[in-house]
């Protein structure tokens, strides 16, 4: 009967803490890109390669951040795009393209390395850039910068 009560508490005191199941929901290009379309949405993309440490501090530290995900959840199409994936073939504006195109096509010839986040308001062709590794706190202005300038 002891053992009863203890677990009723520890169960009581454990469903009063509020755990947060919100993630990101991560698309690859080919189903993000589409969907941002269709639903006016901003194209956030993140690029990355597996070799980055930058990249993976960033998954880390700002896309693991509670707020960062609510804001990218509600307003954004969260793409995922490495452009060293050999053989994967991306569709654009009804062209297939490999990753080294598409990765041209959004640094728009400029040297940007990694991790480089881009914004694409896909409706009307526009694209911001944010090189480097931001934190939370500084990832979250540029959201907000970067909903004031696309839509």
């Amino acid at each position: 009967m002891k053992n009863i009560f203890l677990a009723f508490a520890i169960l009581l005191v454990c469903g009063s803490f509020k755990i947060s199941t919100d993630e990101l929901k991560w698309l690859d290009w080919n189903t993000g890109y589409p969907l941002a379309k269709k639903t006016n949405k901003i194209v956030l993309v993140d690029a990355y390669t597996d070799w980055c440490g930058w990249c993976k501090k960033m998954d880390r530290d700002t896309y693991a951040n509670q707020k960062v995900i609510s804001m990218l959840n509600k307003d954004f199409v969260v793409i995922k795009f490495n452009p060293e994936i050999k053989d994967a073939e991306y569709e654009l504006e009804g062209h297939k393209v490999s990753g080294r195109e598409l990765f041209a096509q959004l640094t728009q010839g400029k040297s940007t390395g990694f991790p480089t986040t881009y914004f694409i308001e896909p409706n009307k062709k526009q694209i911001q850039v944010a090189a480097g590794y931001l934190g939370p706190d500084d990832f979250i202005k540029v959201l907000e910068q970067v909903k004031g300038i696309l839509k």
